[in-house]
Protein backbone atom coordinates (compact mmCIF):
# COMPACT_ATOMS: atom_id res chain seq x y z
CA UNK A 1 0.00 0.00 0.00
CA UNK A 2 1.30 3.23 -1.17
CA UNK A 3 2.26 6.05 1.78
CA UNK A 4 -0.48 8.60 2.05
CA UNK A 5 -0.03 11.62 0.51
CA UNK A 6 1.21 14.31 2.36
CA UNK A 7 1.18 18.05 1.98
CA UNK A 8 4.28 20.42 2.80
CA UNK A 9 7.61 18.46 2.48
CA UNK A 10 9.67 21.72 3.98
CA UNK A 11 9.02 23.66 7.31
CA UNK A 12 7.49 26.16 5.26
CA UNK A 13 5.13 24.32 3.49
CA UNK A 14 3.72 22.97 6.49
CA UNK A 15 3.58 26.03 8.09
CA UNK A 16 1.45 26.98 4.95
CA UNK A 17 -0.71 24.07 6.21
CA UNK A 18 -0.60 24.58 9.86
CA UNK A 19 -1.71 28.47 8.96
CA UNK A 20 -4.95 27.08 7.24
CA UNK A 21 -6.20 24.46 9.84
CA UNK A 22 -4.69 27.14 12.96
CA UNK A 23 -4.89 30.74 12.68
CA UNK A 24 -6.45 31.92 9.00
CA UNK A 25 -10.14 30.86 10.58
CA UNK A 26 -10.61 28.39 7.76
CA UNK A 27 -13.98 25.99 8.56
CA UNK A 28 -11.60 23.46 10.25
CA UNK A 29 -15.01 20.19 9.83
CA UNK A 30 -14.30 21.71 5.86
CA UNK A 31 -10.60 20.96 5.23
CA UNK A 32 -10.70 16.96 5.62
CA UNK A 33 -13.20 16.79 2.51
CA UNK A 34 -10.68 19.32 0.41
CA UNK A 35 -7.44 17.18 1.85
CA UNK A 36 -9.03 13.68 0.34
CA UNK A 37 -9.87 15.88 -2.85
CA UNK A 38 -6.43 17.34 -3.25
CA UNK A 39 -4.96 13.57 -2.38
CA UNK A 40 -7.16 12.11 -5.55
CA UNK A 41 -5.24 14.12 -8.28
CA UNK A 42 -8.38 16.21 -8.98
CA UNK A 43 -6.66 19.55 -9.15
CA UNK A 44 -5.23 21.35 -11.98
CA UNK A 45 -3.90 24.29 -14.07
CA UNK A 46 -2.74 25.67 -10.55
CA UNK A 47 -1.72 29.34 -10.99
CA UNK A 48 0.12 31.75 -8.50
CA UNK A 49 -0.27 35.64 -9.83
CA UNK A 50 0.23 38.27 -7.17
CA UNK A 51 -2.41 38.33 -4.25
CA UNK A 52 -4.20 35.43 -6.33
CA UNK A 53 -4.64 31.84 -6.90
CA UNK A 54 -6.56 29.97 -9.63
CA UNK A 55 -7.08 26.48 -10.54
CA UNK A 56 -9.53 23.87 -11.83
CA UNK A 57 -10.78 21.14 -9.71
CA UNK A 58 -12.54 18.08 -11.44
CA UNK A 59 -16.20 17.54 -9.44
CA UNK A 60 -19.31 15.51 -10.15
CA UNK A 61 -19.95 17.50 -13.06
CA UNK A 62 -17.78 17.07 -16.76
CA UNK A 63 -16.74 20.27 -16.60
CA UNK A 64 -13.97 20.95 -13.86
CA UNK A 65 -14.95 23.97 -11.66
CA UNK A 66 -13.14 27.19 -11.48
CA UNK A 67 -11.77 28.05 -8.31
CA UNK A 68 -10.30 31.45 -7.43
CA UNK A 69 -8.55 32.42 -4.56
CA UNK A 70 -7.87 36.19 -3.36
CA UNK A 71 -5.12 36.80 -0.67
CA UNK A 72 -4.95 40.22 0.97
CA UNK A 73 -2.19 41.98 -0.78
CA UNK A 74 -0.01 44.14 2.05
CA UNK A 75 0.46 47.60 2.32
CA UNK A 76 3.39 49.48 1.36
CA UNK A 77 3.80 49.93 5.47
CA UNK A 78 3.56 46.28 5.51
CA UNK A 79 5.71 45.93 2.59
CA UNK A 80 8.17 48.57 4.09
CA UNK A 81 8.38 46.65 7.70
CA UNK A 82 8.79 42.85 5.47
CA UNK A 83 11.94 44.67 3.69
CA UNK A 84 13.06 45.73 6.98
CA UNK A 85 13.28 42.54 8.36
CA UNK A 86 14.60 40.74 5.24
CA UNK A 87 17.64 43.55 4.58
CA UNK A 88 18.84 43.59 8.47
CA UNK A 89 20.70 40.36 7.27
CA UNK A 90 22.15 39.14 3.99
CA UNK A 91 21.81 35.51 4.89
CA UNK A 92 18.02 35.82 4.69
CA UNK A 93 17.94 37.17 1.45
CA UNK A 94 20.73 34.56 0.94
CA UNK A 95 18.55 31.38 1.88
CA UNK A 96 15.41 33.07 -0.23
CA UNK A 97 17.54 32.84 -3.39
CA UNK A 98 18.82 29.25 -2.63
CA UNK A 99 14.85 28.35 -2.31
CA UNK A 100 14.48 28.43 1.45
CA UNK A 101 12.64 30.46 3.78
CA UNK A 102 14.54 30.95 7.50
CA UNK A 103 12.20 30.11 10.45
CA UNK A 104 13.78 33.29 11.61
CA UNK A 105 12.45 35.58 9.42
CA UNK A 106 8.88 34.31 8.74
CA UNK A 107 9.11 35.18 12.97
CA UNK A 108 10.57 38.26 12.88
CA UNK A 109 8.15 39.03 9.61
CA UNK A 110 5.05 38.16 12.12
CA UNK A 111 6.32 40.16 14.80
CA UNK A 112 6.63 43.00 12.76
CA UNK A 113 3.05 42.95 11.89
CA UNK A 114 3.64 41.78 8.12
CA UNK A 115 2.90 37.69 8.41
CA UNK A 116 3.63 36.25 5.29
CA UNK A 117 1.33 33.37 5.92
CA UNK A 118 -2.24 33.78 6.21
CA UNK A 119 -4.32 34.96 8.87
CA UNK A 120 -8.09 35.46 9.59
CA UNK A 121 -9.72 37.38 7.08
CA UNK A 122 -6.86 37.05 4.74
CA UNK A 123 -8.38 34.18 2.32
CA UNK A 124 -11.35 35.23 0.24
CA UNK A 125 -12.44 32.37 -2.28
CA UNK A 126 -14.36 31.54 -5.07
CA UNK A 127 -15.20 28.25 -6.96
CA UNK A 128 -18.44 28.09 -9.45
CA UNK A 129 -19.86 24.92 -7.55
CA UNK A 130 -23.32 25.06 -6.59
CA UNK A 131 -22.18 24.35 -2.43
CA UNK A 132 -22.33 27.76 -0.68
CA UNK A 133 -20.40 26.58 2.23
CA UNK A 134 -16.80 28.55 2.77
CA UNK A 135 -14.84 26.54 2.24
CA UNK A 136 -16.48 23.99 -0.18
CA UNK A 137 -13.92 20.90 -0.68
CA UNK A 138 -13.15 22.43 -4.30
CA UNK A 139 -11.10 25.51 -2.59
CA UNK A 140 -10.04 23.36 0.44
CA UNK A 141 -8.05 20.74 -2.02
CA UNK A 142 -6.56 24.07 -3.79
CA UNK A 143 -5.79 25.08 -0.19
CA UNK A 144 -3.40 21.86 0.58
CA UNK A 145 -2.10 22.22 -2.94
CA UNK A 146 -0.35 25.70 -2.73
CA UNK A 147 1.80 23.58 0.20
CA UNK A 148 3.64 22.06 -2.81
CA UNK A 149 4.01 25.79 -4.97
CA UNK A 150 5.23 26.81 -1.42
CA UNK A 151 7.33 24.21 -0.93
CA UNK A 152 9.24 24.36 -4.64
CA UNK A 153 9.74 28.01 -4.06
CA UNK A 154 8.71 30.44 -0.63
CA UNK A 155 8.95 33.34 -2.69
CA UNK A 156 5.05 32.67 -3.68
CA UNK A 157 4.31 33.43 0.00
CA UNK A 158 5.76 36.94 -1.23
CA UNK A 159 3.66 37.01 -4.62
CA UNK A 160 0.24 35.87 -2.82
CA UNK A 161 0.89 39.05 -0.77
CA UNK A 162 1.25 41.20 -3.97
CA UNK A 163 4.56 41.28 -4.80
CA UNK A 164 6.42 38.80 -7.70
CA UNK A 165 9.74 37.70 -6.92
CA UNK A 166 11.77 39.94 -9.04
CA UNK A 167 10.26 43.10 -7.31
CA UNK A 168 11.26 41.85 -3.76
CA UNK A 169 14.99 41.19 -5.09
CA UNK A 170 15.06 44.77 -7.24
CA UNK A 171 13.60 46.52 -3.85
CA UNK A 172 16.23 44.86 -1.46
CA UNK A 173 18.98 46.12 -3.85
CA UNK A 174 17.89 49.36 -3.95
CA UNK A 175 17.69 49.40 -0.28
CA UNK A 176 21.54 48.46 0.35
CA UNK A 177 22.37 50.77 -2.50
CA UNK A 178 23.01 54.07 -1.36
CA UNK A 179 21.82 57.03 -3.66
CA UNK A 180 24.44 58.63 -5.75
CA UNK A 181 23.83 62.02 -7.45
CA UNK A 182 23.01 61.07 -11.27
CA UNK A 183 25.82 62.73 -13.19
CA UNK A 184 25.11 63.96 -16.66
CA UNK A 185 25.91 61.04 -19.61
CA UNK A 186 28.86 61.62 -21.61
CA UNK A 187 29.81 59.50 -24.69
CA UNK A 188 33.35 58.27 -24.22
CA UNK A 189 35.07 58.87 -28.21
CA UNK A 190 37.71 55.76 -27.50
CA UNK A 191 40.82 55.32 -28.51
CA UNK A 192 42.20 55.39 -32.30
CA UNK A 193 44.01 52.29 -32.81
CA UNK A 194 47.02 55.28 -33.78
CA UNK A 195 46.58 56.79 -30.56
CA UNK A 196 46.68 53.67 -28.41
CA UNK A 197 49.47 52.30 -29.57
CA UNK A 198 51.48 55.32 -29.27
CA UNK A 199 50.73 55.60 -25.71
CA UNK A 200 53.65 55.55 -23.46
CA UNK A 201 53.38 52.03 -20.94
CA UNK A 202 53.26 52.82 -17.66
CA UNK A 203 55.10 50.70 -14.79
CA UNK A 204 52.50 48.44 -12.98
CA UNK A 205 51.83 49.97 -9.40
CA UNK A 206 53.66 48.29 -6.55
CA UNK A 207 51.55 45.40 -4.59
CA UNK A 208 50.54 46.80 -1.37
CA UNK A 209 52.52 45.55 1.98
CA UNK A 210 51.83 42.18 3.06
CA UNK A 211 50.03 42.79 6.51
CA UNK A 212 51.36 41.48 9.65
CA UNK A 213 48.62 39.01 10.83
CA UNK A 214 45.27 37.37 8.24
CA UNK A 215 41.53 39.53 9.03
CA UNK A 216 38.88 37.45 10.51
CA UNK A 217 36.48 35.74 8.46
CA UNK A 218 32.81 37.01 8.27
CA UNK A 219 30.34 35.75 10.86
CA UNK A 220 27.85 33.34 9.08
CA UNK A 221 23.90 34.57 9.15
CA UNK A 222 22.98 30.83 8.68
CA UNK A 223 24.04 27.63 9.87
CA UNK A 224 24.76 24.98 6.82
CA UNK A 225 21.74 22.10 6.53
CA UNK A 226 21.79 19.72 9.34
CA UNK A 227 22.06 16.80 6.81
CA UNK A 228 25.62 18.07 5.95
CA UNK A 229 27.36 17.51 8.89
CA UNK A 230 29.00 21.05 8.90
CA UNK A 231 28.32 24.27 11.36
CA UNK A 232 28.79 27.72 11.02
CA UNK A 233 31.72 27.73 13.94
CA UNK A 234 33.49 24.68 11.49
CA UNK A 235 32.97 26.84 8.53
CA UNK A 236 34.41 29.80 9.68
CA UNK A 237 37.21 28.02 11.26
CA UNK A 238 38.16 26.88 7.82
CA UNK A 239 38.06 29.99 6.19
CA UNK A 240 40.00 31.82 9.00
CA UNK A 241 42.86 28.87 8.67
CA UNK A 242 42.38 30.00 4.75
CA UNK A 243 43.29 33.23 5.21
CA UNK A 244 46.12 32.51 7.01
CA UNK A 245 48.06 29.86 4.97
CA UNK A 246 46.92 32.68 2.20
CA UNK A 247 49.44 34.98 3.98
CA UNK A 248 51.53 32.69 4.46
CA UNK A 249 52.17 32.47 0.88
CA UNK A 250 52.35 35.86 0.37
CA UNK A 251 55.26 36.00 2.91
CA UNK A 252 56.55 33.07 1.28
CA UNK A 253 56.11 34.04 -2.49
CA UNK A 254 54.47 31.12 -2.50
CA UNK A 255 57.32 28.77 -2.45
CA UNK A 256 55.22 26.70 -0.15
CA UNK A 257 51.92 26.43 -2.10
CA UNK A 258 52.24 22.47 -2.62
CA UNK A 259 51.28 20.82 0.05
CA UNK A 260 50.97 17.03 0.97
CA UNK A 261 47.06 16.05 2.95
CA UNK A 262 49.34 15.41 5.55
CA UNK A 263 51.33 18.55 5.24
CA UNK A 264 48.10 20.33 5.58
CA UNK A 265 46.89 18.56 8.05
CA UNK A 266 50.31 18.84 10.45
CA UNK A 267 50.02 22.72 9.74
CA UNK A 268 46.36 23.38 10.16
CA UNK A 269 46.98 21.11 14.01
CA UNK A 270 50.08 23.20 14.89
CA UNK A 271 47.85 26.28 14.42
CA UNK A 272 45.14 24.67 16.86
CA UNK A 273 44.84 24.22 20.89
CA UNK A 274 45.52 20.91 22.18
CA UNK A 275 42.00 20.64 23.41
CA UNK A 276 40.80 20.87 19.51
CA UNK A 277 42.51 18.44 18.22
CA UNK A 278 40.67 14.93 19.21
CA UNK A 279 37.61 16.47 16.59
CA UNK A 280 40.40 17.29 13.89
CA UNK A 281 41.88 13.89 14.26
CA UNK A 282 38.68 11.77 14.29
CA UNK A 283 37.53 13.77 11.06
CA UNK A 284 41.00 12.93 9.50
CA UNK A 285 40.81 9.49 10.38
CA UNK A 286 43.67 9.52 12.29
CA UNK A 287 44.79 8.30 15.77
CA UNK A 288 44.94 11.32 18.32
CA UNK A 289 48.46 10.63 19.46
CA UNK A 290 49.88 10.68 15.56
CA UNK A 291 48.23 14.11 15.14
CA UNK A 292 49.43 15.26 18.13
CA UNK A 293 52.86 14.27 16.92
CA UNK A 294 52.32 15.41 13.82
CA UNK A 295 51.53 19.27 15.29
CA UNK A 296 54.52 19.41 17.43
CA UNK A 297 56.55 18.35 14.69
CA UNK A 298 55.21 21.24 11.90
CA UNK A 299 55.42 23.60 14.99
CA UNK A 300 59.67 23.20 15.61
CA UNK A 301 60.42 22.84 12.21
CA UNK A 302 57.57 22.65 9.62
CA UNK A 303 57.11 20.11 6.34
CA UNK A 304 60.86 18.96 7.40
CA UNK A 305 59.94 18.44 10.73
CA UNK A 306 57.03 16.50 9.69
CA UNK A 307 59.24 14.30 7.20
CA UNK A 308 61.92 13.83 9.79
CA UNK A 309 58.80 12.28 11.97
CA UNK A 310 57.27 10.42 9.49
CA UNK A 311 60.16 8.82 6.91
CA UNK A 312 62.87 6.74 6.50
CA UNK A 313 65.00 7.05 4.12
CA UNK A 314 69.29 5.76 3.17
CA UNK A 315 71.29 9.36 2.77
CA UNK A 316 74.26 7.01 2.40
CA UNK A 317 77.28 6.58 4.99
CA UNK A 318 78.94 9.80 5.17
CA UNK A 319 76.33 11.92 7.17
CA UNK A 320 75.69 8.74 9.23
CA UNK A 321 79.65 9.00 10.36
CA UNK A 322 79.86 12.33 11.29
CA UNK A 323 76.68 12.03 13.40
CA UNK A 324 78.15 8.51 14.82
CA UNK A 325 81.35 10.46 15.92
CA UNK A 326 79.58 13.31 17.22
CA UNK A 327 77.77 11.10 19.59
CA UNK A 328 80.46 9.00 20.64
CA UNK A 329 82.60 12.20 21.83
CA UNK A 330 79.34 12.69 24.34
CA UNK A 331 81.06 10.31 26.75
CA UNK A 332 77.81 8.51 27.52
CA UNK A 333 77.87 4.89 28.45
CA UNK A 334 75.26 4.50 25.60
CA UNK A 335 76.08 2.55 22.49
CA UNK A 336 75.79 4.44 18.98
CA UNK A 337 73.50 2.59 16.71
CA UNK A 338 72.55 3.90 13.26
CA UNK A 339 69.56 2.45 10.82
CA UNK A 340 69.17 3.95 8.16
CA UNK A 341 68.56 7.69 8.13
CA UNK A 342 68.60 7.72 12.36
CA UNK A 343 71.26 7.58 14.52
CA UNK A 344 70.52 6.90 18.32
CA UNK A 345 72.32 6.87 21.51
CA UNK A 346 70.27 6.07 24.41
CA UNK A 347 66.91 8.57 25.15
CA UNK A 348 68.51 11.14 21.89
CA UNK A 349 68.35 10.42 18.21
CA UNK A 350 69.30 12.41 15.51
CA UNK A 351 67.92 12.19 12.13
CA UNK A 352 69.17 13.26 8.25
CA UNK A 353 66.09 14.46 6.29
CA UNK A 354 65.94 14.70 2.75
CA UNK A 355 66.40 18.68 3.01
CA UNK A 356 70.56 17.59 4.31
CA UNK A 357 69.77 18.84 7.40
CA UNK A 358 69.49 17.57 11.18
CA UNK A 359 66.71 17.05 13.49
CA UNK A 360 67.61 16.47 17.39
CA UNK A 361 64.44 13.89 18.49
CA UNK A 362 64.03 12.50 22.15
CA UNK A 363 62.47 9.50 23.29
CA UNK A 364 59.12 9.98 24.81
CA UNK A 365 57.88 7.28 26.25
CA UNK A 366 57.46 4.57 23.27
CA UNK A 367 57.54 7.02 20.86
CA UNK A 368 59.95 9.83 19.69
CA UNK A 369 59.40 13.58 19.83
CA UNK A 370 60.84 16.45 17.67
CA UNK A 371 62.76 18.47 19.82
CA UNK A 372 64.10 22.01 18.61
CA UNK A 373 64.74 23.49 15.22
CA UNK A 374 66.78 21.49 12.71
CA UNK A 375 70.80 22.50 11.40
CA UNK A 376 72.81 21.82 9.01
CA UNK A 377 75.42 19.78 11.76
CA UNK A 378 74.86 16.92 13.55
CA UNK A 379 76.47 18.57 16.40
CA UNK A 380 74.65 21.78 16.96
CA UNK A 381 71.00 19.50 17.36
CA UNK A 382 73.05 17.11 19.11
CA UNK A 383 74.32 19.99 21.77
CA UNK A 384 72.26 23.07 21.36
CA UNK A 385 73.41 26.11 23.20
CA UNK A 386 71.66 26.87 26.23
Amino acid sequence: MPPRRTFGNTWWGRAWVEALEQRASVDPNRLPRGRTYARKGTVSALAVGPGELTARVRGSRPEPYRVTIRMREFTPEEWSRLLDVIGRRLGHTAALLDGELPEELAAQAREAGADLLPGPGDLRPRCSCPDSANPCKHVAAVYYLVADEVDADPFVLFKLRGRPRDEVLATLRSLRTPDRPKRARVRDPGLTPKSAYSRRVTAVPALPPVPDVAGPPAVLDLDPPASTGWTSERLVGLAADAAAWARDLLVSGGAAAELTFEEDLARRAAARPPAELAGLAADAGLPLADLTAWAQAWAEAGRGGLSALRDTWSPGPGPLADARACLAESGSADTVAAWRNRVTQGPLQLRYGRDHRWYRFVRAGSAWRLDGPPSAQPLDVAYPPE
